[in-house]
């Protein structure tokens, strides 16, 4: 059961590393799951002496010696059965520890729409059967054939009675599996799809109230919850019809034990202690089946996000590649044929793209909507991976370099400015004080980056300066304050490489003086500026410009010369008409 947990393809070593380190809190709960059905034959051993000893005897001492006897087993048996409880909780506990981090990283660095939502709901799953009763169920199973053999002993005839029962019970509990594993995986699915449409439509309450989508959004809520619901309860519904099948089948064997026994006893050929003892024998070697069908639904969630978790760790494999530590580039941009298709999408975004931008140059894109402009920012701050071709910094594929190394390089700011609920300290810091020891220096990175940006005296203002706490999305500034904090946060540290998308967008004459003035101090100490936008104020600073179209380089050169050219089309096309 172990090595099954184990997966052994390409990237999944994390997860096989964490299961190893729980080895030994599972072999300990094994053991004490074997100690612990041991002592659960007290009761059947106890009744055995009392009815067969002493009531024959009148016996008072030895009823004594075996009620204490009797007792500290079952203290015996009620601690051990507490410490394995507590074993598995630790195993889950340290499976959190070990790959919580892990797998937050690993939906980081996946690509595509909403990447991993659910994922860590998927892990809190796993993490749940691990140290819950499906865990247990699973280490009381194996005793099942001990306990049979244990009626066999007491009587064929009680033997034969628990094997046709424990036949009939893994029957149904096969039958349940069955019929419940397609309708768990439905319900699931139709969970996890109603959950991530909430999260969607709650991060973007304000666009919904004031577009008057609220009604509608409500009412695709609430139908793709009623549809998870009814999935979740027809698989209940389900379940629990074969629990209570389970259930009768096995009231009605622990009756017919006590009736197969009474019989053997008046025909003498078992003793009168062996009459509740066969019935609590039974009990006992079918308790584990019905403990397993009740816990079924959590197990076969679990191994369902297991398997999600295999996935995940398989598609971002490359984050375990060992590379080699590079010097500090200098910004030297390279792209070689790059072309770019978002998965599920027939359209090509970028189309064969190759240029270059050197350090202390900046580049300006511009082109109509749809030209690939922003596609284009996005790769080369390496936000998204190109489906074909390389990009290089300073010769090295940006895969050389681990993604967090990669990005301390690079300045980027979006379309939208995508702040997160902390300080503008720490957005601008992009929360470094969390794995640094060194906030002070942390805190003077964060006021040199905004003084580069232009933004320290906008922040001063705020009521509470660089500590001002923010909402989720950067909830408490005005878009233009806010893409003056982002670009800010583009310039902490210095990087070689600065990319701003349409970055004097939401900016007034202040801003847009605060960000030229910006733009310039980063060429002049050396770092390669690329800047997307439609504004001409901002393209006055740039050394050469790049039109695109289509996805596709149409006219590239010096700003100039450029413009000089898009002047004599207009011309032309202004003559045809």
């Amino acid at each position: 059961m172990f090595k099954s947990l184990l997966p052994e393809g390409p990237g999944t070593r994390p997860l096989a590393d964490a299961f190893r380190a729980c080895r030994a809190h599972f072999l300990w709960a094994a053991g004490f799951s074997a100690l612990v059905n041991l002592l659960y034959l007290t009761p059947t051993l106890y009744m055995m002496q009392v009815y067969d000893r002493v009531v024959p005897t009148g016996g008072l001492t030895t009823l004594a010696f075996l009620t204490v006897i009797a007792v500290l087993a079952l203290g015996a048996l009620s601690g051990l059965d507490w410490i394995r409880g507590r074993l598995l909780l630790r195993a889950g506990l340290r499976l959190d520890r070990l790959l919580s981090a892990r797998v937050l990283a690993r939906v980081t660095d996946r690509e595509g729409p909403a990447p991993g939502v659910q994922v860590l709901r998927e892990f809190d799953n796993v993490r749940a059967a691990v140290a819950g009763q499906g865990a247990l169920a699973l280490f009381d199973a194996p005793w099942t054939p001990i306990y049979l053999l244990c009626c066999f002993l007491l009587h064929p005839a009680i033997g034969v009675l628990t094997l046709i029962g424990g036949i009939v019970l893994v029957a149904l509990a096969v039958a349940n599996e069955r019929d419940s594993r397609p309708r768990l995986s439905r319900a699931i699915q139709a969970a996890n799809t109603a959950y991530a449409a909430q999260e969607a439509i709650a991060g973007q309450a304000e666009v919904v109230r004031a577009l008057g989508m609220r009604e509608a959004s409500i009412a695709r809520q609430v139908g793709q919850r009623h549809e998870a619901v009814a999935r979740q309860a027809d698989a209940q519904l389900t379940g629990g019809r074969y629990s209570g099948a389970i259930k009768f089948v096995r009231l009605t064997l622990q009756s017919l034990a006590l009736g197969v026994a009474a019989l053997l006893a008046v025909r003498g050929q078992l003793s009168p202690g062996a009459i509740i003892a066969s019935s609590v024998l039974l009990s006992r070697a079918v308790a584990p089946i019905e403990l397993l069908v009740g816990a079924w639904p959590g197990l076969v969630q679990a191994r369902a996000s297991w398997r999600s978790l295999i996935e995940l760790f398989s598609t971002t494999a490359s984050q375990d590649a060992v590379r080699t530590a590079l010097p500090d580039p200098v910004g030297r941009v390279t792209l070689e044929s790059v072309s770019m298709r978002y998965g599920g999408s027939d359209t090509v975004q970028l189309r064969q793209v190759s240029l270059s931008v050197s350090p202390s140059e900046v580049l300006g894109v511009i082109g109509a909507s749809g030209s690939g402009k922003t596609t284009l920012a996005r790769i080369l701050a390496g936000g998204v991976r190109p489906t074909g071709g390389v990009i290089r910094l300073d010769g090295a594929a940006y895969e050389a370099r681990p993604g967090d190394d990669l990005a301390r390089h690079i300045g980027y700011l979006p379309q939208t400015p995508s702040l997160f609920a902390g300080t503008i300290k720490d957005n601008i810091a992009r929360f470094a004080s969390t794995v640094e020891q060194d906030s002070g220096q942390v805190d003077r990175d964060a006021v040199a980056a905004a003084q580069a940006a232009g933004a320290h005296d906008m922040i001063l203002r705020l009521p509470h300066g660089y500590d001002t706490a923010l909402g989720p999305f950067g909830a408490g500034l005005s878009a233009g304050q806010a893409q003056r904090v982002a670009l800010a946060r583009a310039m902490f540290r210095d990087p070689v490489l600065l990319v701003l998308d349409e970055p004097n967008s939401n900016l007034d004459q202040e801003g847009e003086t605060a960000l030229l003035a910006a733009v310039r101090r980063a060429a002049a100490r050396g770092a390669a500026v690329v800047v997307v936008a439609h504004r001409a104020g901002v393209l006055a600073q740039v050394d050469r410009l790049l039109m695109m179209a289509d996805g596709s380089v149409q006219i590239e050169g010096p700003r100039e010369s450029v413009l000089e050219r898009l002047r004599q089309a207009s011309v032309k096309a202004s003559s045809a008409a």
